[in-house]
């Protein structure tokens, strides 16, 4: 158990510590202070969750989101504390709070400016050149760019770090684009990536499964074909990382219909239309039989009644989180397993499909992300092709050194926020803005 808190700057840990004593706590603690800590965490103040940035003083970006991803992760954790005290490895497994904390504060820390609009940007940018995909980036960040230490990133302990790992294979050879994809930088919607991490990080990987036996390591990276086409699937995750997932799945779908609702984006007709009545076939759910209930608190215009009702729908689905076991593994933090209750991986399956179909393909809102996804474009495309001219000097000097330079520009216009790289497409785009005592 000591070598999941050795950290990828160290052979060995410096402490020679059970994992779950209070000691060894002490590690995981520092690790959820490196991310908070981290510049790259602060960006997420200024990056687009779903809704962009400025239209409202009340919705998520994706720090907000973080954070509330991290105080359900802990809600889910000591819930499952509580089902299984008897179980005495259950109970030795389960993830300091220190641990679920800084796994869940750092899930997006990878995520391009103006949301997954930004992100199949990039990964258009990036075809040729490793693609690029936000959970990637969140790993490439913590054991490389982050600034706690040369080479190793944030230098987070190895099971925090195989915490964040939600798709444990290779972008590049989980890659199956289809034949009509045209590279038409106009529409750019069949280059969503794949779900993986990066081959530049393949140590990391091998790093972080030291640990792991070599049949459990074999299983741990298989992959699934889909029946159709698409992209290759990876099939397992870690234990923290299941815990980690159904926390940022909560979040993002009753969260972003409490935005929804607060911006006036959806109407009790709605509500009632595109949720309500297909929930019905849902048997057991939480709402079907408490109707007026939440119609009326989330629809009262009232901050407090809504806020109650999104409470209450929040606090279900931790309590309908239990524990499986995979029996093709062996180590306890890939055999156990977090998961949901049927009926509440169909409640929420249901209820972010609504918030898709109703809000997220909004005409209105795809404009704002293709307006974005724009702005990554021309911007990568701008100094990809006038790099020792216009890009930030040290960001130059990283291009010489590397025989990827696409990549270093990768990391550079993924880490601008919203704000940053507009002001950036309008200085080399509009001729009015910009001047010579802006800093680059």
């Amino acid at each position: 158990m000591d070598d999941w808190i050795a950290r990828c700057s160290q052979t060995q840990p410096k402490t020679k510590t059970r994992f779950n004593s209070g000691a060894t706590e002490s590690h995981y603690q520092r690790d959820r202070a490196r991310v908070i800590h981290s510049a790259w965490f602060r960006a997420l103040q200024s990056k687009t969750q779903v809704l962009g940035l400025g239209e409202s003083d009340f919705y998520r970006t994706r720090l907000t989101h973080s954070l509330e991803v991290a105080q359900i992760g802990s809600g889910v954790c000591e819930h499952l504390r509580a089902e299984t005290e008897t179980n005495e490895e259950i109970q030795q497994w389960l993830p300091p709070s220190g641990l679920i904390d800084a796994a869940c504060l750092a899930h997006d820390i990878g995520h391009s400016p103006f949301g997954h609009g930004g992100e199949v940007a990039l990964n258009y940018m990036m075809r040729d050149y490793g693609g690029f995909e936000a959970n990637g980036q969140t790993l490439r960040i913590l054991a490389r760019l982050g600034e706690y230490s040369e080479s190793n990133g944030l230098d987070l302990t190895r099971r925090t770090t195989l915490s964040i790992i939600k798709y444990p294979g290779f972008c590049d050879q989980l890659a199956r684009y289809t034949a009509s994809e045209q590279e038409n930088s106009l529409n750019i919607d069949d280059w969503h990536p794949p779900k993986g991490i990066y081959s530049d990080e393949a140590d990391v990987l091998d790093w972080v499964l030291d640990p792991i036996s070599s049949a459990d390591k074999k299983t741990f990276l298989t992959t699934d074909t889909p029946s159709s086409t698409g992209h290759l699937k990876t099939r397992y995750k870690s234990f923290d990382t299941s815990i980690m997932e159904i926390a940022d799945d909560i979040a993002y779908g009753v969260h972003d219909l409490e935005d929804a609702i607060a911006m006036s984006l959806l109407s009790p007709n709605q509500w009632q239309q595109g949720f309500l009545t297909p929930l019905a076939e849902i048997a057991n759910n939480p709402i079907t039989d408490k109707q007026d209930f939440y119609t009326e608190n989330l629809f009262s215009g009232s901050n407090k009644n809504r806020k109650h009702a999104i409470s209450k729908l929040v606090g279900w689905f931790i309590n309908q989180t239990q524990i499986s076991q995979l029996s093709e593994f062996e180590h306890p933090l890939l055999r156990l397993q977090a998961t949901m209750s049927p009926q509440a991986i169909a409640t929420l399956k249901l209820l972010k499909r609504f918030v898709m179909n109703e809000v997220i393909l909004l005409p209105e809102l795809q404009a704002l992300q293709y307006r974005g996804q724009q702005v990554i474009l021309k911007i990568f495309d701008i100094y990809k092709h006038n790099q020792q001219r216009l890009l930030p000097a040290a960001v130059y000097q990283e291009c010489l050194q590397t025989d990827n330079p696409q990549r270093i520009i990768c990391d550079y216009i993924s880490a601008l926020t919203d704000a940053s790289a507009t002001r950036i497409f309008h200085r080399f785009s509009t001729p009015s803005a910009g001047s010579i005592f802006d800093r680059i």
